[in-house]
Order: C-alpha cells, then structure tokens, then sequence
C-alpha cells in the first residue's frame, strides 16, 4: 500500500484556483512541487498521492511520480499533471506536508457524515471554533 502526503495550497481560495495553479506549473506532463525537507519515506510515497489541501478540506490530488534534487539543497516533488477531484475531507490545515496513511486517505466517494457538503465558509467558522 502507498503511502501519501498532504500539502496546503497556500493562497488558494477555491478549487478553481488550485486548478489553474497547477495549469501554469504544468510542464511536459509534469508538475515540480519545491520542499525543504527530504521525506524520509521517500520509497513508499513512490505510486502514491499528493492530497491538496484548500480551506480545512482534502479536496483534490495528484499522484507522486519521483522525487528529484535541485541545485539549491531543496528536493522536487514530481507529481502527475492531472489534478483528481476528490470529495471534500476535513482536514487541518499545517506547514509543509504530512504523511497520510492510505486508511485515512479520501477514496472517490463521500464519507456519509454531510461534511463535504458544507460551503467552506461555513465548515471554515466551525473549524475555527472546533466543532468538526
């Protein structure tokens, strides 16, 4: 079983906006997401998913193809260049990336309990006051 990674997509206010971000970084089938930090699991993300985060909520991913050096001591997370919608999944947001274990990752369909149909705005006031 893969193992995944959570990323927020930071200045990104809609889906929208996450989508035509990785439009403009789309190259030769491709997209370079830029880290500071090695993932230490780097082999099992390998077949894996990169899940965007956009306001407290899992909302799309990618899938992680190899990771690659730059120049500059950062690593290149190489993702697929198609973006897959997936059901909103609540989701705190956090700096960098996480790990996420293929059991906690958002399959193609809703998980029942309502809250991927809330409008973020909503969700966003009751995530400020821990109520999901």
């Amino acid at each position: 079983m893969p193992l995944h990674l959570t990323k927020v997509a930071v200045r990104c206010a809609s889906v929208d906006a996450l989508q035509n971000r990785i439009a403009r970084r789309e190259s030769a089938g491709i997209v370079r997401v830029p880290t500071r930090m090695r993932p230490k699991r780097m082999a099992e993300l390998l077949g894996g998913s990169l899940h965007w985060i956009v306001k407290h909520r899992i909302v799309a991913r990618q899938e992680i193809l190899r990771f690659e050096e730059r120049s500059d001591g950062r690593i290149d997370i190489i993702c697929s260049a198609d973006l897959v919608l997936v059901p909103a999944k609540p989701k705190r947001a956090h700096q960098g990336w996480r790990y996420l274990e293929e059991k906690d990752a958002p399959t193609g369909q809703s998980d029942g309990t309502g809250l991927s149909e809330l409008p973020p705005r909503l969700y966003g006031k009751l995530a400020a006051l821990a109520l999901v």
